[in-house]
């Protein structure tokens, strides 16, 4: 052991997180369930494709409704 060595420094945030998931065993997963409702999705590619094909371009002036400016 060196004799320059500190005692291993934990943050507040880390020791608080730390207590957290002790306290609730369970956290990651539910975490985990969370994220796979809104962000985990199959993407599908075809729709991707036809849905950027689809896209109708932005006119430079965005409240301009029709050509017809007199």
């Amino acid at each position: 052991m060196s004799f320059f060595r500190r005692p291993d420094y934990k943050s507040d945030a880390t020791l608080f997180i730390e207590q957290l998931k002790a306290d609730k065993p369970g956290l990651e997963q539910s975490q985990r369930q969370g994220r796979s409702l809104l962000w985990d999705k199959a993407i599908d590619r075809g729709f991707q494709a036809e849905a950027e094909t689809a896209r109708v371009p932005q006119q430079s002036y965005v409240y301009q409704t029709g050509s017809d400016h007199s």
